[in-house]
């Protein structure tokens, strides 16, 4: 068995505070092999973090409210669109197995990167797109996927590409949502889940 050393140990203690329901999870990522983290906000968490979850390499997902300037806000609160948050997909993945480029290259394909505050009939400041990273070494392969998807539009893309400032989960009914409701709203088709399923990096 792999011995995880105090400084993991500690950084696994920091995830279970920030979310209990990360604490099982976290330790088999530290066990396994390493992972990278990206945040990615496509309109309704709901639809977007089952579309993640069915991609190969995503080890772990979890639902909330990311870059907004109030603390610990509820779904209620970020619902007012008052808050300054946006809903967002937490993404932990295997490098090793899929890449940043190829999951932004994804997101893209789920999203209407040039609708501001809309996707599907979700509107709203809280459904503005976006990807927020917390590694600045992401950036080139972010600014490059956004070069990429800009080449196929003529309006400029309205999707945010910033350094995650904040990041509260949402309440436990929200997450793994369409798991516990598969006849629960979706703003995604679910032709799209399929294909993520079957993507290939």
């Amino acid at each position: 068995m792999k011995i995880i050393d105090d400084k993991l140990m500690n950084d696994l203690a920091e995830e279970a505070k920030k979310s209990p329901r990360l604490k099982k999870n976290c330790l088999e990522c530290l066990e396994t092999k390493p992972t990278k983290d990206i945040y990615l906000a496509g309109g309704c968490f709901w639809g977007t973090e089952h579309y993640f979850k069915q991609i190969k390499g995503v080890a772990i997902t979890e639902v909330g409210f990311a870059n907004g300037h109030t603390e610990n806000p509820t779904y209620k609160e970020v619902y007012t669109d008052t808050t300054g948050f946006a809903e967002t997909v937490f993404v932990r993945f295997y490098p090793d197995v899929v890449s940043l480029e190829f999951l932004l290259q994804m997101f893209f394909k789920a999203i209407d990167p040039t609708s501001l505050n809309k996707q599907g009939h979700d509107e709203g400041t809280r459904y503005r797109t976006g990807v927020y990273y917390t590694d600045p070494a992401d950036l080139p392969i972010i600014e490059k996927v956004f070069a990429e998807e800009q080449k196929n539009y003529e309006q400029p893309l309205a999707v945010e590409k910033l350094p995650l400032q904040n990041f509260y989960t949402a309440e436990d009914y929200h997450q793994d949502y369409l798991d516990k409701n598969p006849d629960g709203y979706c703003h995604l088709p679910l032709s799209l889940f399929e294909f993520a399923r079957k993507a290939s990096h």
